[in-house]
Parts: structure tokens; C-alpha cells; sequence
């Protein structure tokens, strides 16, 4: 088991920002991985929010593009997700993700989040 832990959800007003972290080091000790950010709404629907992989290259699900961006600092062994312009949809608990087969890189990897490793989760509340 691979231990991820997330940090710094909250609630915010519709337009506010939100800067969520993932303690990730155990994953980090693997050359090849895909890591990121799953979310899963009010009424438990899962959505694959954004991905990025060991060379850096991030991947996004289209609600988020040009609000959420996805970033790394592998010396902290620390994955971010900055979240600008929040809207009451992007409501939900959300959880860092790894998938650590090494088969996937680029944009496949953020369709293989759900099926790897996930965290326990911080809730993120945006109200109109």
C-alpha cells in the first residue's frame, strides 16, 4: 500500500481559490508514475480531474482547463493542485491519486488514476 496525503481543502465562495497538496513520498521513489487528483462529487459521481507524470507533462479534464493547474515539487516529495475560479460544481471530496505501473505516461495517465492508489481525501465546498 502506498501512502498519500492530501491537505488543504476548504470552503470558499464561487470565484475563490484553493491550493490542495498531496504528501506523495513513497510514490516518488518510483522512476515512472502518474500521479493526481480525483474528485468525487455530492451525489458520488467520480470524475478524473487533472494527471501529471514523471517528465512533468499534466493532463486536464475539460471542466477544469485554464482554472486548475497541476503541479509537482519532487525535491518535497509534494503534489499540488492550484484551483482558481471555483464554482459550486467543483464541489467535492478530493483525493490524491497514483498509478504506479510504469506503463503510462502523458495524457494516458490521467485516465489510469482511479485504478491505482488514492489517499483519504480532502473536502473542498464552494458555495454561489
Amino acid at each position: 500500500q502506498v501512502q498519500l496525503v492530501e491537505s488543504g481543502g476548504g470552503s470558499v465562495e464561487a470565484g475563490g481559490s484553493l491550493t490542495l497538496s498531496c504528501e506523495a513520498s513513497e510514490a516518488y521513489r518510483y522512476r515512472y508514475y502518474c500521479l493526481g487528483w480525483i474528485r468525487q462529487s455530492p451525489d458520488k459521481q467520480v470524475e478524473e480531474v487533472a494527471s501529471i507524470d514523471h517528465d512533468g507533462t499534466a493532463t486536464y479534464t475539460d471542466s477544469v482547463k485554464g482554472r486548475f493547474t497541476i503541479t509537482q515539487d519532487v525535491a518535497k516529495n509534494t503534489l499540488y493542485l492550484q484551483m482558481n475560479n471555483l464554482r459550486p460544481d467543483d464541489t467535492g471530496m478530493y483525493f490524491c491519486a497514483a498509478d504506479l505501473t510504469g506503463r503510462y505516461s502523458g495524457s494516458w495517465c490521467i485516465d489510469r488514476l482511479e485504478t491505482g492508489y488514492w489517499g483519504q481525501g480532502t473536502q473542498v465546498n464552494v458555495s454561489s
